[in-house]
This record gives C-alpha cells, structure tokens and sequence, in this order.
C-alpha cells in the first residue's frame, strides 16, 4: 500500500480488526520510508455500479460523495460517525444487489428511508435538497410526514429542539 504521506510502496500490517459490522477490515499501517501510521480499510464490492443522473448522464457510482451527502445533513446532530458509515455501507449493498446500473432517485430514496429512522431533522434536511423545495410549505408537508420524534430526536425533558 502506498504511503499517503511519503508515496513509499512499502508498508506494514500493524493491526487489523473487523468494522462495520464485519462488512469492512479496518488496518492500521506503518510506512517503512517515513515512519508514519495510517488507516485504510478494506470492503467487498460486489461490482462496479454506474448512476443513471435525472437529466440521464452516467456518472461511477462514489461511496464518498454519498457519505458527504449524509453528513451534510446530519451535522451538528447527535449521530456517531459509525451510525453515518453503517448507514452508507448499507445503501451500497442494496444498490449492488440491484444491478450495474441505478438511478440516482433510487439512491436518494433508500438514503431517506435509512434517515428517517436515524434522525428525523437529518431526514427533512435530506429531503429539502433531494426533493428541491421551494416554500415553507414543503417542509411543513414532510414534517407532518415525520410523525412523532423517535427517542433518538427526542429533546431532554427541559430543554427544546
């Protein structure tokens, strides 16, 4: 694995350990050129997937551009970077079981479902972007939609939202 730092060929193994559920292997590496330790992580990708974009260009399927989507909506919300991760790495494996092909609704669609669950602000913030509002009157609409606050949405007793 080539450093990030240096851009040495040669590094070493110092610890591998299962994350995401046993979906990924987390390793920590050492250079053996300038010393310096970093992660990578290693995943199964069932295949390469290609997404169908509304005006109906084909752009590669990016894991990261996902997980910026995600975390731009749950920030400043009290979600764990793993509970971000898991929620990515689940969206993934819905898509590559699907197909080579998926349209980017579909993508937007399973996301919101998985934040829905997670954090209902982070699931309206979602929606405002994907669904393009324009008024007040489309938040009030999925708002309503959200239904009561899950446990996780909840504000502690004496203190407000």
């Amino acid at each position: 694995m080539r450093c990030p730092f240096c851009g040495d060929q040669d590094s070493q193994v110092k610890d591998s350990r299962s994350s995401e559920d046993g979906a990924a292997i987390r390793r920590r590496r050492q250079c053996e050129g300038c010393g310096a330790r970093f992660t990578t992580f290693e995943r199964i990708q069932l295949r390469d997937l290609v997404v169908i974009k509304k005006d109906g260009s084909r752009e590669a399927f990016e894991r990261a551009k996902l997980a910026r989507a995600i975390g731009h909506a749950s920030a400043k919300r009290d979600i764990s970077p793993e509970k971000i991760e898991r929620l990515v790495s689940s969206v993934q494996r819905q898509l590559e079981t699907r197909g080579d092909e998926v349209r980017a609704e579909e993508i937007g669609e399973k996301v919101m479902a998985g934040l829905k669950t997670l954090d209902h602000v982070a699931y309206i913030r979602f929606a405002s972007i994907y669904r393009d509002f324009s008024e007040a009157s489309d938040f009030a609409e999925i708002a309503e939609e959200v239904g009561e606050p899950t446990e996780e949405t909840a504000a502690p007793p004496g203190k407000l939202l």
